[in-house]
């Protein structure tokens, strides 16, 4: 089945699914998409081509906060300004959520389109928006990229990316360990960034320095 069959097919058999929980399908940005206070959550598939008649899917769980990246994306170094609007703030793979790593949806046929259907609803149902629900907020998402600055957030592929909008999160959120989690991801960067990513930093430290949301 090719990938083109495979995402009709996919998004057909999920559309009533999604639409009675508030998600709208957005075919062009592959997702069903539910806009929040602060921004929105939304769940991604991902197909690609496997075989001649075989397809991968991969389907992410993210969430955007507007107001954190309006401005970490400022300092970001490689994200395309046309998608600043759409870059989600926290994503994460159902098998990265699940600790499984390399974990696809196989699609051949038609079976496999209602079997891997049906997974994703339940994973959803049980999980999955449990999960999303639990980051609608500011204070949410904060806590997600901050609860544990020595590790590597789960909920975010770039980690490098994790430092600047844990810090814009900090600072919108008055996290009163601001200094120290700024501390903390310089010497990150000093270790595993560019110097590019370096003096973004800087520059975006100087500039929450004097920022303020009122």
């Amino acid at each position: 089945m090719s990938v083109n069959t495979t995402e009709a097919k996919l998004y057909h058999a999920l559309y009533d699914f999604f639409e009675e929980r508030g998600y709208e399908l957005l075919m062009d940005k592959k997702q069903f998409r539910k806009n929040t206070a602060v921004g929105f959550v939304n769940v991604i598939f991902s197909i690609t081509q496997y075989a001649e008649n075989d397809a991968w899917v991969e389907v992410h769980l993210g969430c955007r906060n507007h107001h954190i990246e309006q401005i970490a994306q400022q300092f970001l170094t490689s994200n395309l300004l046309d998608f600043r609007d759409e870059a989600n703030t926290l994503i994460i793979s159902i098998g990265k959520y699940n600790k499984v790593k390399y974990f696809r949806y196989k699609i051949q046929g038609d079976e496999d389109i209602q079997i891997t259907s049906d997974s994703v609803k339940e994973f959803l149902q049980t999980t999955g928006f449990g999960f999303l629900e639990s980051l609608l907020t500011l204070a949410d998402v904060e806590k997600a990229l901050n609860v544990y600055p020595s590790k590597p957030c789960p909920f975010l592929y770039n980690q490098t990316h994790r430092c600047f909008k844990g810090i814009v999160a900090a600072k919108l959120n008055e996290n009163k360990h601001l200094l120290g989690l700024a501390n903390f991801y310089g010497s990150y960067l000093e270790k595993f960034g560019t110097d590019e990513d370096r003096t973004r930093f800087k520059r975006l430290l100087t500039y929450l320095a004097h920022y303020s949301a009122n």
